[in-house]
């Protein structure tokens, strides 16, 4: 793609900072930058090195400022491209960007810079999309898995084997063509296998979104009980802080409390939520109600017991609440363990409770075993693919099912057209995949969710 305009944004974080990062793509976006540098001429410069000088509009001196020159097709963008690096005061990145824009660069808008990377052939959509999801990775396992993905991942296999089926594709249709001459230029059997080939690799792809949306969006996960039986200060203890108010007052929870919590590679979201019990305060109720929502879309619920006030009776009470919830997996938690009575002790164990106190911050650690226990976390290697794209799950999804129709076409040996049109569909729904094929609206999409700067 040949672009003539050239685009300039802040590529560091917002607000105060040591160091800010100001970067330009585009066709003149070293000879902009070097109207308003003072310095080496840059023009004259070879690209990937750093030049010291200062920043001007006119004789203004705006900040002194190291420049690094990236030319192309040897960039992020592969178009000529600079990084300024400056002191991070906003009134100076201001200043600066001010300067570029007078001298002809235009703001970029959301993700334009990976969006040119894209269009320019450095890396195919699957790839620019690990980029976004390598920015806002929150765990070490995410960033494992968005690294693996901006490096190629499964995309550049998928790419491979859309070729040799693109391959089939046209000796199928060169078939049609020669229909009444009844010749065969592309062998079933071999056709068949390359299906099967194809299918091998891409079911495995699918099976692991489960895994890999877990490792992406984290698992949400509500805490959950009577009032009083000390979910605010399981929620503190587990975050180490004083995140939510504690309090012996029944009710004093009435809407969600928030946050995110990392055991063992995954981001768990953890919602405090109000007590469940019969209320005739309006505001507790809607906060009741909203809990038994939370609760039906929760994939992990960790359901206090107060040991210290709660009977035999009460907690099989409770049961019928907890096997009426779609789904979710169940942990059940026997708090305040330091103060229960024998009789209860026994019962609780009997039922493979987990024993805490969280007051006392008292083993939290076999409680967070059990977590990681209930959801079959499998340890990510080097070198895995995983799909943690809702997108790409769709396609892979799509694909499989039009291949499986294939198949099934090669089975009953149904005519060469509407084989050909089932392998169309599952080289349509490949090429969405890897960018091959895309329309406007889906690269909208996709980039308007980055940063300015990306």
């Amino acid at each position: 793609m040949q672009t003539h305009d050239t685009i300039v944004a802040l590529a560091s974080g917002q607000g105060l900072a040591a160091i800010a990062l100001i970067r330009l793509s585009g066709h003149d976006a070293i000879a902009i930058t070097n109207k308003v540098f003072k310095g080496k001429d840059l023009l004259e410069q070879a690209s990937h090195t750093l030049h010291f000088g200062t920043i001007r509009d006119g004789v203004k001196i705006i900040d002194e400022v190291l420049v690094a020159v990236f030319k192309a097709p040897h960039s992020f963008t592969t178009e000529n491209a600079i990084e300024i690096s400056c002191h991070g005061s906003p009134v100076i990145v201001k200043e600066i960007i001010k300067v570029l824009l007078k001298n002809g660069a235009r703001l970029a808008e959301p993700g334009e810079f990976t969006k040119r990377a894209f269009l320019n052939g450095k890396m195919d959509l699957a790839q620019a999309e690990a980029v976004g999801d390598l920015i806002h990775a929150e765990t070490d396992t995410a960033r494992q898995v968005a690294l693996q993905q901006m490096r190629g991942g499964f995309s550049k296999d998928l790419a491979v084997l859309r070729e040799e089926l693109i391959h089939f594709a046209s000796l199928v249709e060169l078939e049609l063509d020669f229909g009444e001459e009844d010749v065969e230029f592309a062998k079933r059997d071999d056709l068949r296998n390359l299906v099967i080939k194809i299918q091998h690799y891409i079911t495995p792809l699918i099976a692991s979104f489960d895994q890999g949306n877990v490792i992406k969006n984290g698992i949400p996960t509500v805490i959950a009980g009577k009032p009083n039986s000390g979910k605010s200060t399981l929620l503190n203890a587990l975050l180490n802080e004083e995140r939510a108010i504690v309090s012996d007052i029944p009710g004093t929870t009435r809407d969600f409390i928030e946050d995110e919590i990392v055991l063992g590679g995954i981001a768990f979201r953890f919602v405090d939520t109000a007590g469940l019990r019969e209320t005739t305060d309006i505001v507790e109720s809607i906060g009741i109600e909203r809990t038994l929502e939370r609760m039906n879309k929760a994939s992990l619920i960790l359901y206090l017991y107060d040991l210290a006030n709660t009977s035999i009776e009460e907690i099989e009470a409770q049961e019928a609440l907890l096997t009426g919830l779609s789904g979710a997996i169940i942990i059940r938690v026997g708090n305040k363990v330091d103060k229960a009575k024998a009789e209860l002790l026994n019962y609780v164990n009997a039922k493979e409770f987990v024993l805490i106190s969280a007051a006392q911050q008292q083993s939290l650690g076999p409680l967070k075993d059990k977590i990681l226990e209930k959801v079959n976390r499998q340890e990510v290697k080097q070198g895995d693919a995983i799909v943690t794209s809702l997108r790409h799950y769709q396609q892979l999804t799509q694909t499989h099912e039009a291949l499986e129709r294939v198949l099934e076409g090669l089975m009953t040996e149904i005519s060469g057209d509407l084989i050909a049109m089932d392998i169309r569909q599952a080289l349509h729904y490949l090429g969405e995949l890897t960018g091959a094929i895309t329309t406007d609206d889906l690269l909208d999409n996709i980039f308007s969710k980055f940063c300015i700067g990306k």
